[in-house]
């Protein structure tokens, strides 16, 4: 139990001296002039007693420390020796991270698996367009690399070799390879990515556009044509 500080026992004291004062002269005016700051509760006077002192009238305990008290024969509550936090549960705040395997592992695995059989499929039902031996003395015209090779290709047509095929592409991919350095938002939300999403996109609207002209709007001799009224020049 939580021990009686020293001026509560005095005031305590005064306030007993008074009373019995007062009971023995009379002296009533005497006893109100003590005032209700100065009277302490029956049961904090009772507290305040040591606890090996046994009340008067109980029986005397055996020597030694009452059962229950500490050092000094002093009681203390449990609430008082014991932190309210160290008897709570703690949960482990959950993180943003996984294990390579089997999380990533197994969905390139079925990725990769689909992908196959996917290809598979579509080979046996759709030929791949193989063209006649090359003759080195007919040359095709208009002459087009494959279609993921014709945004290169139109880049040609505009710029100088150096510049088309080592300065252009180069530029591109060393911002893709430094974005994940400039964006370091570890959110996964498009809207919160707005560098990375934008950057993306620019690089494939640009390559895609330039497939587009070098697959549908280039005729013989490479030159800019519409398709509507000469005609489709391109092959898969």
């Amino acid at each position: 139990m939580t021990e009686i500080p020293e001026h509560l026992r005095k005031r305590a004291e005064e306030a007993r001296a008074k009373a019995a004062a007062a009971k023995a002269g009379g002296d009533a005016p005497a006893a109100e002039s003590a005032g209700d700051g100065d009277k302490v509760p029956s049961e904090l006077l009772d507290r305040g007693n040591p606890a090996s002192t046994p009340p008067e009238g109980a029986p005397v305990a055996p020597s030694g420390p009452a059962p229950g008290s500490g050092p000094d024969g002093n009681t203390h509550r449990l609430l008082t020796v014991v932190k309210s936090g160290s008897i709570q549960d703690t949960k482990a705040t959950p993180g943003d991270k996984v294990h390579v395997w089997p999380h990533l592992l197994v969905a390139e695995f079925l990725a990769a698996i689909i992908i196959t059989l996917f290809t598979t499929v579509f080979s046996i039902f759709v030929n791949a367009p193989l063209l006649e031996l090359a003759d080195f003395n007919k040359t095709p015209n208009p002459s087009k690399a494959p279609w993921y090779f014709l945004g290169l290709q139109e880049l040609l047509t505009m710029f100088h070799p150096m510049v088309a095929g080592v300065t252009i592409p180069g530029i591109g991919l060393f911002l893709l390879m430094m974005a994940p350095y400039i964006d370091k938002n570890p959110s996964k939300k498009p809207e919160d990515r707005k560098f990375a999403v934008s950057l993306m996109t620019v690089h494939l609207m640009f390559w895609a556009v330039l497939v587009m002209i070098g697959s549908f709007f280039r005729g013989p001799g490479f030159n800019f044509i519409f398709p509507w009224n000469s005609g489709l020049f391109f092959e898969l």
